[in-house]
C-alpha cells in the first residue's frame, strides 16, 4: 500500500510541474529517468574555463576526455532520490523531480560561469531571462555548459569564476523560478557567449540519455552531440521558442 501511495504522490508531482511550465510528464509508456539570465555575479567571455531512482547517496561519478588530453569527471547532480522524464515542453532539457532542500550536485569538472542568487521572476512579464529563478551554469573542463535551476539557496563560495568538481554540492532544490513543483531543471549546451544567453544556456540537446549514464557511474560525454549541434547552429543570437 505505502508503494502504491510513492507511485501515485510521484504521478501527482509530474502533473503540477508540467501544468506549471518547466516540465512535461513523460509521454504513456515511457521509462521514467527528470536559461536564464538573472541576477548575480558573472564571469567574462576571456575568463578561463573555469523514473530511475539515484538512491540516498551523491551522484555516481565517471569520466571523459578533456580537451589537452586530460579527463572531466561527471557525476549525477542530486544526491538523494529523484525522477526524471524523457521529455521538456518546448526544447530540451530535463527536469529532475526532487524534494525540496536536498543537495543538488555539480555535474563535471569546471568553473562556474553564473550565478543567479536573486528570484526576479514575474509571470505578468514573463521574462525568459529570469524563469530559472536562482540558478547556476558551469563551463566544464571538456568545454560543454551544464545549467540547473530553480534552486532554494545557493551555497557559499558558489561564485562565477569559482572551480568545482564533480559531485560538490553546490545548491539546494527549490521551486524558484516559473516552477510549480520542486525540482532541478538540468540544461547542456554548447559555451557560445557563456554568460546571458539563457536561451542557449537553458539546453539544446536531450539530457536524459547522460544522466542514465552518469547516474550508473558510466561514462558518456555530452561533448560530440553539442559539437555537432553547433555546426548546424551556430550560436543563435535570440531564443528560437519563446518558452
Amino acid at each position: 500500500m505505502s508503494a502504491l501511495r510513492m507511485s501515485l504522490a510521484g504521478i501527482a508531482t509530474l502533473a503540477v510541474l508540467g501544468a506549471g511550465g518547466c516540465g512535461d510528464p513523460a509521454p504513456a509508456g515511457t521509462p521514467p529517468p527528470v536559461a536564464q539570465q538573472s541576477q548575480g555575479r558573472q564571469a567574462g567571455n576571456g575568463d578561463p574555463p573555469a523514473s530511475r531512482d539515484p538512491g540516498n547517496g551523491a551522484g555516481a561519478s565517471a569520466t571523459s576526455g578533456a580537451p589537452g588530453g586530460g579527463t572531466t569527471k561527471h557525476a549525477f547532480p542530486l544526491q538523494g532520490k529523484g525522477s526524471y522524464s524523457r521529455d521538456h515542453h518546448d526544447y530540451p532539457a530535463s527536469d529532475i523531480i526532487a524534494n525540496c532542500g536536498l543537495n543538488a550536485l555539480s555535474p563535471v569538472d569546471g568553473t562556474v560561469l553564473e550565478v543567479a542568487r536573486v528570484d526576479t521572476w514575474n509571470a505578468r512579464v514573463n521574462d525568459g531571462a529570469t524563469r530559472g529563478g536562482l540558478s547556476v551554469s558551469i563551463l566544464g573542463t571538456d568545454g560543454a555548459r551544464y545549467y540547473m535551476s530553480h534552486f532554494s539557496s545557493i551555497n557559499n563560495g558558489i561564485e562565477a569564476g569559482a572551480k568545482v568538481v564533480a559531485g560538490q554540492p553546490v545548491a539546494k532544490v527549490g521551486r524558484t523560478g516559473d516552477a510549480s513543483a520542486c525540482h532541478i531543471h538540468f540544461g547542456l549546451s554548447p559555451a557560445c557567449q557563456k554568460t546571458g544567453d539563457w536561451w542557449t544556456r537553458r539546453g539544446v540537446i536531450w539530457s536524459w540519455s547522460y544522466l542514465d549514464a552518469w547516474k550508473a557511474g558510466e561514462e558518456k560525454s555530452p561533448v560530440a552531440e553539442l559539437e555537432a549541434w553547433q555546426q548546424q547552429h551556430g550560436c543563435p543570437a535570440k531564443a528560437t521558442v519563446d518558452r
